[in-house]
């Protein structure tokens, strides 16, 4: 009887040292390459910009231009493209899920606005 009564703790001690393992972990990130970028854009319907197109349509006042920093809050704080707003957004799908609201509401409802993010 006292066997069948140990295994339990010891299962949930394993169990447990077994999920804080598994949650502590790194995930891993493919590296980007171009190739990759590029299908993803291609995927999700984007367009992929050159900073020489970016600098072009900043000096034009004729675009209605929105530039959006997704990196981290310390990042943008250490420098940014002049105007950009800072949207801290990790690459993941979960991250554009979670904040998708947050993100309607940054955009706003003009559908015809130029948006860069970077």
């Amino acid at each position: 009887m006292k066997r069948r009564v140990l295994w339990l703790p010891v299962l949930a001690l394993t169990a447990t040292i077994l999920m804080l393992t598994y949650g502590a972990r790194k995930p891993e990130t493919p590296q980007a390459t171009l190739e990759t970028v590029q299908a993803e854009a291609r995927n999700g319907g984007y367009r992929l910009i050159t900073t020489a197109e970016l600098w072009s349509w900043f000096q034009s006042k004729a675009i209605n231009l929105l530039i959006v920093d997704t990196r981290q809050d310390w990042e943008y704080r250490t420098g940014h493209i002049m105007g950009a707003v800072n949207f801290p957004m990790e690459p993941t799908w979960l991250s554009r899920w979670r904040k998708k609201g947050a993100l309607a509401q940054l955009l706003g409802a003009d559908k015809n606005r130029t948006i860069v993010f970077y």
